[in-house]
Parts: C-alpha cells; sequence; structure tokens
C-alpha cells in the first residue's frame, strides 16, 4: 500500500470516528467531540459564569474566604459532594478542629457556614449519601 494510500485510509477512518462520537450542538445539529484543549476551554468558559474553573465551587461573595479555609486541607470535591443542614456543617467543622487540627475559624465562620448550606445544603430529595437512582431506560429495536 503506497504512503498516500495510508494517510487516506486514516483520514477517512478518523472521519468515522468523529461521526460515530458527536454530539448534538446548541443548534440541535451533531458536533463533533474533538480532544482538543479548544473544545475543553470552551466546556470551562461556558460554566465560569456559575462555578470556580479552578475547585468547581459556586461563585459568591464568599467564594475566596472558603477556597481559603477549606481548600487548604482538603479537595473542593469534598464539599462538592457534601449538601448538609447548617447544624450538620458545624458538627463537621468541629469534629476536624477536633481530629484533623482545623484552626479556630473565627469571625469568618458565620459567612462559611451561610455560603455552605446556600449553595450545599441539604436537597430537595431524600439524600442518603448514595448516588441518585438510575432513570428509567426508553429501549427501542433495532432495525435490520
Amino acid at each position: 500500500m503506497s504512503k498516500t494510500t495510508e494517510i487516506a485510509t486514516g483520514l477517512v477512518a478518523l472521519g468515522l470516528f468523529i461521526s460515530a462520537v458527536a454530539l448534538p450542538g446548541p443548534s440541535g445539529v451533531a458536533q463533533p467531540v474533538l480532544p482538543t484543549r479548544l473544545y475543553a476551554t470552551s466546556l470551562v468558559a461556558a460554566d465560569s459564569a456559575k462555578k470556580d474553573p479552578e475547585t468547581g465551587l459556586a461563585i459568591d461573595d464568599q467564594l475566596t474566604l472558603v477556597k481559603g479555609q477549606c481548600t487548604a486541607c482538603h479537595s473542593s470535591k469534598l464539599i462538592l459532594q457534601s449538601h448538609f443542614s447548617r447544624d450538620k456543617w458545624i458538627e463537621r467543622i468541629r469534629w476536624m478542629q477536633r481530629t484533623q487540627k482545623l484552626w479556630d475559624l473565627g469571625d469568618s465562620e458565620p459567612a462559611i457556614l451561610t455560603y455552605l448550606t446556600k449553595h450545599y445544603g441539604p436537597l430537595e430529595s431524600n439524600f442518603d449519601g448514595r448516588r441518585e437512582p438510575l432513570k428509567p431506560v426508553k429501549w427501542y429495536k433495532l432495525s435490520k
């Protein structure tokens, strides 16, 4: 096989792969999923109006305070997966102070608690710490 034929075959295979993993874009037309930095960056930029791109935490006036106090010791993912009431957040903070050497938050504690409760308070569903059940799948028959 000539070098030109090999390149052409590779390009055809790449085109088939891209069309197989196409996702609907904003206009409803399938857009290819390209493994490029440009595509990944555009996803972050579109969501940055709501979430901090570095941590994923909700953007708020108290974000810097929470980032400074909380993510100094642990990942923001620990906050993102938690949905506690104000009392439960206080309980978690006291546990960290007792067992994990968390410092006294002082005057910043009420602001941190308000942020955590506002953005990561209890979910409306009965959250028991496990993932939500899978949604029912609508199956269809393949035609020959």
